[in-house]
Order: C-alpha cells, then structure tokens, then sequence
C-alpha cells in the first residue's frame, strides 16, 4: 500500500513538472496564435482579406472591383495606367507602344491629321503586342504525343478523380498571339456571356451587333457546344499578323483607349475557351468564372471561396520592371527606390474570408493583414483630426510604426432633381431658384462630418480631382453655393437660400398664390438603421428653409422604375468613374442620354441645348487648353441649373504596417499588387512583438497548484514514514 502511495506522489510530481514545460515550451512560441501554418521568414507573401464569393472572374463579364482584385492581377489588355504618375496617364502594358488613331471618310480614304469631326466615318486603331509574352500553365494547352490538345471532348471516365483544375496531371503554355485579343472582342458579343459593356461597345466597335445575331443563330442551330468564335467574322475588328490586329470604331471616340486598358480587351486563347466550354467541366464549376487564365504576374491557385483565394506567380511571366519616373514627391517618399528592379516581387497573395470588419480589424491591428481600410467602428482608434482639419494617424497608430494614405475618389454621390418634374424641374427661373436655394440649404461638409467620419470633399461640380477639367481652389468654386473667402469656400448663408426660395415664389415655404406650404418628395432605397438617422438628417435641412419633405421609401426595383418612367422627384444616385476623362461624368449630364424613356444614365433627365452643344464639341476633343475652356462653359452652366446638389466625393482612408512598401492609391489601375514589396523579416518581428502571449495567470495558476499540491504531498510523505516507522517497531 505505501508502494501505491509513493507512485502516486511521483505522478503528481511529474505532472507538476510536465505542466511547467508545457509552459515553457508556450513562452518560447510569441506567435502561437498565427491564423497561418508556419511560414518561411523570407518569404514574399502578402495577407489580404475578401468579403464574399466574386461571382465573375471571366474577362467578358466581371464588372466588380471585388473581381478586378484578382482578374487584374492574372489578365494584361494591351495598356496599363502608370503607377505613379498624376493625373493618370495609360502606358503601353502588353502592346509595343500606345496606337494612335487614324481616320477615314465614309468612302474609305484616309483623312489628313486635324480632320473635322463630321468628316471622320470611322477610326482606325492598330495594336500591336510584345513578343515573346506567354500564357500561365494551364491544362487546355496540354497536348498529347501526336500533338492533338489533350483535354477535349473528356468522358466521365476520364474525368474520373477530377474536382478541381488541379487534378488535371498535364500542363502546358503557348505564346501570346493577336488573335487572341480578336477572339476575346468577339466574346463580348456571346449571346450566353451577357457582357455588361456589350451595349455600349456596339455604339463603336464595327459588326459587333450584327456578330451578335450571328452567333445567335448558331446557338439555336447547336446549343450544347461550343462556338470557335474565329469562324465567325468580326467587320469591326481583324488580325493582321501574328502580333498585329486592327480596331474599327465609328466616328471618333478618343477615349476607346482607355477601354483598352480594362480586362474586358485582355485576350482570350481559343483553346482555353473550348476547354471550359465542356458540359462535364461545368457540371464541375471548373469554368472561366471559377479559373481565370491569363498571362499576367499572378495565378489562381486555390479558389475556396468559403475559406481562402489565393494567387502565386505566374513562372512564365514576361520581363517587367517597377517604374523609374513619377511625381515629385514619389521620390522623397521612397517610392522610385526599386524603379527599374524586375517585378513582381511577391511569391504568393493569400486572401482569406472575413465577412465581419471587427476580427478582421483586430487581425490586421495583430500584424496578420498586411494593409487595411477603416471602418466607422476602427475610425477613431486609428486617425485623429489635426486643428487645420487633416486627417492623421492616432498615436497607437503611430508607435506602431503604421503609415496613412489618403485619395480623393474618381466618383461622385450626389443628390439629384427630376428636370421633368413640374414642380422642380425645367428650366424656368422660378424652379432654377427652387434648385439653386435647396442646393445651398443642403450642408454636405456636416454631411461628411457626421455620416463619413470626415472622408469627403464637397463637391463644386461633377469633376473630381484626377479627372481633366477638374479646378481645384476659388477657380474651381460653385459660386451658386459658396463664397470664396480666406482662401477657402464658405457656404452661402440660409438667409440666402430664402430669398432665393422667395424669388421662387415660395416666400417662407409657402406657395404665393396658393398659399398651401410647399411639399417635396424624396424616392430613397433606405432600409438599414443607419438610413433611418440619414433620412432623418435630409429632412432637417428642408426644413431649415421651412420646405416640408417626403420620404418615399421602396425597394430597388420599384426605385429604377420610378426613374425609368420619371416619377421620382428628388433622388440620391452616385458614379464611379470607368475611366479618367471628363466625357465619363459629363456624359450623365447630355439630354440624349436621359433615364426617362431612353435608359440612359442621364437620372435627371436634364437636357440643355447649349450644354449639349458644347458636350458633343468637348467629348472628342484631345486635353487641351482649348478642351479645358469648354468643360468650365460645361461646368458653369450646370452650377447655374443646378440639376444635382453635387453632393461630395469620397475620400479613401488606408492603413499600412511599417513592412509594406511602395503604396501609392491608384484609382484606375487594377494591377498594381506587382508593384508591392514587403519585408518579412521585419513583419515577423513585429508579429512576435505585439503578440506575446500572457503568461502570468498560467504560471500563478501553477504556483497555486504547487502550493496545494506540494504541503498534501509532502504530508503524505510524512504519515508513510511514520507508518513505516510504526511497523519496524
């Protein structure tokens, strides 16, 4: 029995021993709470987050900058936005050198330099592309012995095993030719694709439309298989020589470069087409909107998107290099250091899903996201307002060593009138007074305060910084609305606002001839509790005017039909810009492209002969100095209409850690993860630094059990010694 005991008191003993190593053993490891497996130190891999599933990443359909995140990193169209130089300029990417158009007249001759626009039939635009440049490793180009393409026309039998594309045991690349930027375009007209810029490209791309038909009445002869779109000719759009192809647009559209910059024009190989094209492989999801092929830096690997996306390099990627020119102040600020070094320089983008902003703040906060965007929740732990009212890094943010970026954003929120309306629109004085005394009642620099935590600038016009035309200063300034003063822009007072209203005929409100207090009506798609104080909010600016508003809450589709038919009186609407040129904003102001009745983007319906006059002078005009007279006429008409109160554009807030290098915001670009270098050796000190674990109620639990383990032992002890002793006598 007193055997049993003393292996009793060993055990307790070595438990008490075990439990302190295992303590040890957690001291020694600072990181033990990494989300990540172990990870070599050196290594160049990014940490970001996604929200939710993209649903397009095909070049032909994805619209979304949650797609572009990944399409922009694996596909190249012909140019790029540098990425550092401002206001954005395109550079050539893939092709040789930026095309410059030529033009002909409706009987095909070649036009002189300077044409007259009524005289320009048709544009001309040859892209020519680098040679040498490959695709990624894919299975669509493996081939077999005889040099047949390996994974076509696949069985059950074959694809016994296969889930995912990398079940395939073949790959293989081929190079990048001009036929397949052509087959790409015509893509844009599959009648099963829906592209979202298929309606607009017809207005410009030669036959796109009639190609479309085309393929339409393939698809009702065969629609289980798939269309080789180079049977199918395309007028508009044609292969000149392996690395040469040509683009007819009618008219004169300058800005069709700037779509050659988006992956909508990146190229498309036929055999990865026909590979994806497959019943079974869809039957799989193994499709072009799940695994996106391209011949960019990066790769898609792992496509979970209930877990983790992640892109690696592309091994077969061609010569590129991280900029030798930009601003000034690139210089100053490290970003032209690595300029002519050989990029990408990251190994691997791992992505992984955080739907909530709070864990994936306190990950970011813990060093395990590389960057991160501020929400309303984190705003005030990380920027603080100086007295001039900039916006600055929190001290927290500062010791740990974090860097904040901040950009004006290319769009626009604004809240718009119906110029169809009877009552607020048109273009009497009496409702131009309406607009302009609203315009000044509503006060978007409290707007910005309260509901933007300070990320916005009020807007003078529909121009953001960035775009061409776009005044900054007492040039720039809405004079409808503000006063310049001091050297800054001061809102026109409400006493203003009611003599405007008064002029209008509404002195205090009221109708003068009627009497009756004037009632408005805002259409809105407010749902959440947020809307509700916003709401709240847009009522008491009316009322600082004494004018009553109406909300009429309803659902989006109600909303776009109310538009659509031009029964929505006031509205609340935004535009990010597709690409940086005045003609991208100015264009929702042309009356041929009003909402009511014609779809367009137009939501006031605003149709101004004289602002239309000089928007069909303006949108194909090269920048110019004579280009920039016209945007002001443009943009002084508009204040004086008054069609929209221009609201604000949004400012975007970043944060950075202190490893993660050549950041600079680019609004345009979508490829600019190739631009990033990190240093993981700092990153995985810090990491250790900010996440040591805490012991110390550990080690005082132990000690506890020490002192109420050790006494009832050595008592234990005690009563064996005194048995033995008991017994020997």
């Amino acid at each position: 029995m007193s055997s049993n005991k003393v292996k009793k008191g060993g055990i307790v003993a070595g438990v008490v021993a075990a439990l302190f190593v295992h303590l040890l053993s957690i001291s020694a490891h600072a990181n033990w709470n990494s989300p990540y497996p172990s990870e070599v130190v050196d290594e160049q891999v990014l940490y970001s987050s996604f929200s939710g599933r993209p649903k397009h990443l095909d070049p032909a359909r994805s619209y979304s900058s949650n797609e572009y995140t990944f399409i922009g990193q694996i596909y190249e169209p012909p140019l790029q936005y540098h990425y550092l130089k401002r206001p954005y300029k395109l550079e050539p990417l893939v092709a040789s050198a930026i095309p410059e158009a030529y033009y002909i007249d409706r009987d095909g001759e070649r036009l002189a330099d300077g044409a007259a626009v009524e005289d320009i039939a048709y544009s001309i635009y040859e892209v020519s592309i680098r040679e040498g440049v490959r695709y990624q490793p894919h299975p669509a180009f493996a081939r077999n012995d005889s040099g047949a393409l390996r994974y076509v026309e696949l069985t059950e039998d074959a694809l016994s095993g296969v889930e995912n594309l990398s079940d395939f045991p073949h790959n293989n690349s081929r190079l990048l030719t001009a036929e397949d930027y052509v087959y790409q375009i015509k893509r844009l007209a599959h009648p099963a694709l829906h592209s979202p810029i298929f309606g607009l490209m017809t207005e410009h791309i030669v036959g796109l439309s009639d190609l479309r038909e085309a393929l339409k009445g393939a698809r009702e002869k065969d629609s289980s298989g798939w269309l080789d779109l180079r049977k199918f000719p395309l007028e508009g759009v044609e292969v000149v020589d392996a690395h040469t192809y040509r683009i007819k647009i009618k008219g004169k559209y300058p800005q069709f470069l700037y779509w050659l910059a988006m992956p909508f024009f990146a190229p498309m190989p036929w055999e990865v087409d026909q590979f994806h094209a497959q019943p079974l492989l869809q039957e799989r999801n193994i499709t072009l909107d799940w695994y996106p092929v391209g011949t960019g830096p990066f790769m898609l690997t792992v496509n979970n998107p209930n877990r983790k996306m992640v892109l690696e390099r592309n091994p077969n990627y061609h010569p590129d290099y991280y900029p030798v020119e930009g601003e000034a102040k690139d210089r100053l600020s490290g970003l032209l250091d690595d300029g002519g070094e050989q990029i990408p320089f990251l190994d691997r983008i791992e992505f992984s899903l955080e739907k909530e902003t709070i864990p994936y703040w306190n990950k970011f906060l813990q060093g395990y996201y590389d960057s991160s965007g501020i929400s309303s929740d984190s705003f005030d732990q990380a920027v603080q307002f100086s007295s001039s009212g900039e916006a600055e890094l929190s001290r927290e943010m500062e010791k740990r060593g974090m860097r904040l970026q901040t950009s004006v954003s290319t769009s626009i929120f604004y809240m718009g009138f119906n110029m169809a309306d009877p009552v607020i629109g048109g273009s009497s004085e009496r409702a131009r007074k309406l607009r302009q005394a609203i315009s000044i009642a509503v006060d978007y620099e409290e707007y910005i305060s309260i509901f933007a935590n300070g990320r916005g600038i009020p807007a003078q016009g529909p121009l953001p910084a960035g775009i061409f035309g776009h005044q900054d200063g007492g040039e720039g300034i809405n004079s409808v609305v503000y006063q310049w003063q001091d050297g800054r822009a001061r809102r026109r007072s409400l006493e203003e606002a009611k003599r405007l209203l008064a002029e209008a005929g509404y002195p205090k409100g009221r109708d003068r001839e009627s009497g009756k207090p004037l009632t408005l009506y805002f259409d809105v798609t407010a749902s959440g509790p947020d809307d509700k104080a916003r709401m709240g909010w847009y009522r008491k600016q009316f009322e600082k005017i004494d004018l009553q508003l109406v909300i009429r809450n309803t659902d989006y589709n109600r909303f776009q039909d109310k538009m659509l038919n031009g029964n929505a009186q006031i509205y609340l609407w935004g535009w990010n810009a597709d690409y940086p040129d005045p003609e991208n904003f100015l264009f929702l102001l042309y009356g041929p492209n009003a909402k009511m009745g014609k779809n367009g983007e137009n939501a006031s319906n605003y149709d101004s002969a004289d602002f239309n006059r000089l928007f069909e002078r303006m949108k194909n005009m090269e920048n110019s100095p004579e280009r920039q007279q016209v945007i002001e006429q443009m943009t002084a008409l508009l204040q004086e209409d008054a069609p929209w109160v221009w609201g604000f554009h949004p400012k975007n807030f970043g944060l950075y850690h202190a490893w993660y290098r050549n950041t600079k915001p680019n609004l345009m670009a979508n490829n600019t993860l190739k631009y990033v270098r990190l240093n993981p050796v700092e990153r995985a000190r810090l990491r250790a630094e900010w996440n040591r674990p805490v012991l110390w109620p550990l080690w005082g639990g132990g000690l506890l059990l020490l002192l109420l383990i050790v006494p009832a032992w050595l008592g234990i002890r005690r009563k064996e010694r005194s048995s033995l002793r008991t017994q020997e006598g």
